[in-house]
């Protein structure tokens, strides 16, 4: 489970969590009246390619030969 503190501990503490973070790798949650707001975390370097990131993000691709017209897209009516 992740650890979560106040923003007002965070303030107080912060240097400590991070070091608690990089350390550990776990992820810290400050909360602001009790409900999570942000969420501090180990960098995670990634070289993906634009195509790497987008595979496998198609759900469907009906018809792909079939010609496109004006009148099939909403945002230029």
């Amino acid at each position: 489970m992740q650890e979560q503190v106040s923003k007002s501990q965070f303030k107080a503490k912060a240097l400590e969590l991070f070091r608690q973070v990089e350390s550990s790798g776990d992820a810290v949650i400050v909360t602001d009246h009790g409900k999570p707001t942000i969420e501090v975390r180990r960098y995670r370097k990634t070289e993906r390619s634009p195509l790497d990131v987008l595979k496998g993000s198609v759900i469907e691709y009906a018809g792909p030969t079939e010609p496109v017209g004006e009148g099939d897209w909403e945002a230029l009516g």
